[in-house]
């Protein structure tokens, strides 16, 4: 069983956050999960509410929302920068993105 259905059977909550200093600007992340990624003025992604806010403090983090974690974990394992950052709530470890054990 992957990370993916272990969080999916027990409802874990999950989020996920940019590290902009690593942000190509390439917009995969948009393409795959528009609901959870918006590109900003400056060229760079950042994460959104869920109120459909974008969210531009440093480190600044969004659930994701069950029916969307297939895109963001897509999002997280295409983008060039290796900036996106999904990890469990419970505990922040990085279930997927560049530091994902």
């Amino acid at each position: 069983m992957t990370v993916q259905d272990e969080a999916a059977a027990d409802g874990e909550a999950l989020e996920v956050w940019i590290d902009q200093d690593l942000c190509t600007g390439d917009g995969i992340c948009v393409q795959y999960a528009p609901e959870v990624f918006e590109l900003d003025i400056d060229g760079l992604a950042y994460v959104k509410s869920p109120e459909d806010e974008l969210l531009q403090d440093k480190g600044a983090t969004t659930r994701v929302p069950l029916p969307l974690l297939v895109d963001v974990v897509d999002s997280a394992k295409e983008c060039p920068g290796d900036c996106i950052h999904v990890r469990r709530v419970a505990d922040r470890v990085e279930v997927y993105g560049p530091d994902a054990a």
